[in-house]
């Protein structure tokens, strides 16, 4: 019974350790998250949006700051 208990410890910590260690690729850690600008930055880059497009959208979110 003592020996249960001492595999069910270590297999909560390795849960929680992997768990922390891959916390940055988690969609809703701090890391994970675009800005609004990095988003416009990449899409901008990515040919999806004109240069007339990002300087429009770009003023719009630094008078939002």
């Amino acid at each position: 019974m003592f020996i249960l208990w001492i595999l069910l410890i270590l297999g909560v910590g390795w849960a929680l350790l992997s768990v922390l260690r891959e916390g940055s690729s988690l969609p809703f850690s701090p890391a994970a998250r675009e800005s609004p600008l990095d988003i416009l930055k990449r899409r901008y880059a990515e040919g999806e949006i004109s240069a007339e497009e990002y300087e429009a959208r770009k003023e719009r979110l630094e008078q939002n700051r």
